[in-house]
């Protein structure tokens, strides 16, 4: 089905129009999480595909022009097929077009000179007015070599496209895509073929003002959630399972019309009992329960952990031992976010959070990750569970205005369980702007209380 093409300016000023009154009520950026916080205005279909489509006109102004320039590149081809997107064209798709159709092709342009970036599809149809068409099929029925046509014609020296043997976000280019393009381009052409693994982890890493402005809001609604999952609402001490409280949390987004990015977690520490307990399990007065749960929202997404305690009867708040493990586990946050620096790699900062952490006496593991368009998203990795050594996936550098998960533990002996190990995991996400590491909407410091009886 053809889509009649908008004037970009006219496209872009009536979104903003659109938006302005459907946005969700802000919420600013804090340091201090809200404790049991309420359940921010959901966006209905219309103004969520209105929010995402400004958003998504604002990012290809703003990004595509600084990282081409930034990474020295003169053209970027991207290719995707119907329900087999690559994550980079995934993400430039408008808010109704929730599939490239038959084969999408889009290409980036750089004429220099400071002259704006062209923005084209190669393919039937346009994209929302972001992407200029630039193939008839009745004059060139061939889409590979009317591609391969419009690349020559542009001389580039350098071509680059989505191959990288390290990150999953960079690998979008198949075999047989490549070959076919490769087929139809000029071979004096070839060879300026380079890697797009840089621009494409740079455009999916880096947020907009615009982004920020909604994150603190999109947080609030995955706090809140969490909020209701650990309180008496959903839980019944001596009869509710760890599992059925996953299972709230999907029912309930369901009903929100909200998208979890993967199953949430529920687990259970015991005293006397080892490790994490799971499954059908009965949530008990004196458990820690610990949370791993994210939304996809406004195509951005969280991930967070949290922990709460579910009081005996007669308690009024956990063990200090238990809080106090909580706040040793805030201790490697601050650690870890004072390692931040733009340059630095993900692999040095996890030397030097690790050796600064170790050196307080504190027991840590780190396996922090960007956050953003993905879930574990596009950037350098800080760490994983099951490697605290340097990683050819932390290798490249931190970047400004990107966001993180701060995920982390830290492991303590509680006394009042008889000295029992325990892991006190936390996560939660953060905006580095170049100099300072701020908590989108807060972090957890206080252990949440589940009383035993209403």
């Amino acid at each position: 089905m053809a889509k009649r093409m908008i004037p970009r300016a006219a496209l872009a000023a009536a979104l903003i129009a659109s938006s302005a009154a459907a946005a969700p009520a802000p919420i600013t950026m804090s340091e201090t999480e809200t404790a049991a916080p309420a359940l921010p205005p959901i966006l209905a279909a219309r103004e969520r595909a209105e929010t995402e489509n400004r958003i998504l006109a604002e990012r290809l102004d703003a990004i595509i022009p600084a990282i081409m320039r930034a990474e020295g590149i003169d053209l970027w081809l991207l290719v995707a097929r119907e329900y087999f997107e690559e994550p980079v064209v995934a993400s430039m798709l408008d808010a109704e077009s929730m599939h490239a159709r038959r084969r999408t092709i889009l290409i980036f342009r750089d004429p220099g000179e400071g002259k704006p970036i062209e923005q084209l599809t190669v393919s039937r149809y346009g994209l929302a007015g972001l992407f200029s068409p630039a193939w008839d099929p009745a004059q060139q029925p061939d889409q590979w070599q009317a591609a391969a046509d419009i690349v020559a014609a542009r001389d580039p020296a350098r071509i680059a496209v989505n191959i990288s043997d390290l990150h999953q976000f960079a690998d979008g280019m198949t075999v047989s895509q490549y070959e076919r393009f490769t087929a139809a381009l000029p071979a004096a052409l070839r060879q300026r073929i380079v890697s797009g693994e840089n621009p494409a982890i740079r455009w999916l890493e880096t947020r907009t003002p615009a982004e920020m402005a909604l994150y603190p809001s999109i947080m609030r609604i995955a706090h809140a959630l969490i909020g209701e999952a650990f309180s008496r609402k959903v839980i019944t001490p001596g009869a509710t399972t760890a599992e059925q409280v996953q299972w709230w949390y999907r029912d309930r987004l369901l009903q929100l019309g909200l998208d979890a990015w993967f199953h949430p977690s529920i687990a259970i520490q015991r005293q006397g009992a080892k490790g994490m307990i799971e499954g059908a399990e009965v949530i008990q007065p004196g458990d820690l329960l610990w949370t791993d749960f994210g939304i996809t929202y406004l195509r951005l997404n969280t991930d967070t952990q949290h922990l709460a305690y579910v009081l005996k009867p007669g308690e009024t708040e956990a063990p200090a031992g238990l809080r106090q493990g909580l706040a040793n586990s805030n201790k490697v946050q601050d650690i870890l976010a004072r390692h931040f620096a733009v340059g630095r790699s993900g692999n040095q900062a996890l030397a030097l959070a690790r050796a600064e952490a170790v050196a307080a006496g504190l027991a840590p593991s780190i396996y922090s990750h960007p956050i953003g368009l993905h879930g574990h998203g596009a950037g350098p990795s800080i760490g994983f569970w099951d490697n605290q050594n340097a990683d050819p996936r932390g290798s490249a550098p931190i970047r400004a205005n990107t966001a993180w998960s701060i995920e982390l533990t830290s492991y303590a002996a509680v006394p009042e369980w008889g000295g029992q190990r325990v892991d006190f995991r936390t996560e939660e996400n953060a905006f580095f702007d170049g100099t300072t590491m701020r908590y989108i909407d807060g972090r957890q410091t206080s252990l949440t209380l589940i009383p035993s009886k209403p």
